[in-house]
């Protein structure tokens, strides 16, 4: 008996009482493009990588979704762990295939056979990424007057401490729409939390130093408006990375200084300062970051506000 069904590209087929197999490579590709047309560059990007692992691991041969069983899944996992990948990294990339297989799974593209239950998905608590207020101030008070790239590196640190830690691709999008009635009030990219920061004068007094007449975003973290933003975002990042590396090596500071440092470094001091955890949300050192945001955006700005005004202060 010949059946004729059309598979997931829409294209009709032939095959002796078999369904259409769609491929992994093939199906990601698709979910890829979907983000992208959303507008998720950001996740996109996160599947393309998981994407690439797995290639490599498979030889660059693509695979069956109904070739997805715990023993593929176990080996791939075996392999990323001889390679030296990092268990937070290993277990990233099994969440993000995990959730592909699942989306394929509700399309009925494949039975769910639970190929990842033996595999760790779970996150570490990673090394402390923190540095104390004594090292902050160590940061702000140092004499770059030499050197205007790393004063634009440290200023930059600095904004995303002042800021309760914000992520470097959410500084880099910042326009004066932001700024309204005394506050600074973004979407997070990263989990699309809305948050609202007051506007300090310290803030105030990195964009001054550095906004551009007429340019769109407050700061000059992308300079050419409209050309390749998101490739712009991502080499900026790896030069303030760079420079962030040369000022902690000044400080002393025993780990690599990075912009996510300052996140956890606000944090910290705001635990350390008897800053009401309900607050902080465990100095936003949840397991889930996505509890961490919900604790925030929970409690009333004002407290939030208090908070960061008496770190400031301290400074």
């Amino acid at each position: 008996m010949t059946v004729i069904q059309v598979n997931f590209r829409g294209v009709l087929c032939k095959e002796k009482c078999r369904p259409c197999r769609e491929t992994l490579f093939g199906f990601m590709h698709k979910l890829i493009d979907q983000l992208r047309y959303c507008g998720r560059e950001r996740t996109a990007e996160t599947y393309t990588a998981a994407l690439n692992s797995i290639a490599r691991f498979n030889g660059g041969r693509d695979i069956y979704l109904d070739e997805i069983d715990e023993t593929l899944v176990l080996h791939y996992e075996v392999y990323l762990r001889l390679r030296g990948v990092a268990m937070n990294t290993s277990s990233f990339y099994m969440r993000i295939l995990r959730a592909a297989y699942n989306k394929a799974v509700e399309k009925g593209l494949v039975e769910q056979r639970h190929p990842f239950r033996q595999v760790y998905t779970g996150v570490d608590k990673t090394a402390k990424r923190a540095i104390t207020l004594r090292q902050v101030r160590l940061v702000k008070n140092l004499d770059l007057s030499g050197n205007c790239d790393l004063a634009f590196a440290r200023d930059m640190f600095l904004f995303s401490f002042y800021t309760r830690g914000m992520s470097l691709i959410d500084m880099a999008f910042l326009t004066a729409d932001n700024l309204y009635n005394g506050r600074l009030t973004y979407t997070r990219r990263k989990t699309g939390q809305l948050l609202s920061i007051r506007w300090e004068r310290c803030m105030q007094e990195i964009v001054d130093r550095y906004h551009v007449k007429g340019a769109r975003y407050l700061l000059p973290l992308i300079e050419n408006e409209g050309v390749d933003e998101r490739q712009q975002y991502k080499t900026r990042s790896v030069w303030l990375c760079n420079k962030l590396k040369r000022i902690g090596q000044i400080i002393k500071f025993d780990a690599s200084l990075t912009m996510y440092v300052a996140r956890h470094s606000w944090a910290s001091i705001a635990r350390a300062s008897h800053i009401p955890i309900s607050v902080i949300s465990e100095g936003m050192g949840h397991d889930s970051e996505l509890t961490t945001q919900i604790y925030l955006s929970s409690f009333n700005y004002l407290e939030i506000d208090k908070a960061n005004k008496r770190i400031l202060n301290m400074l």
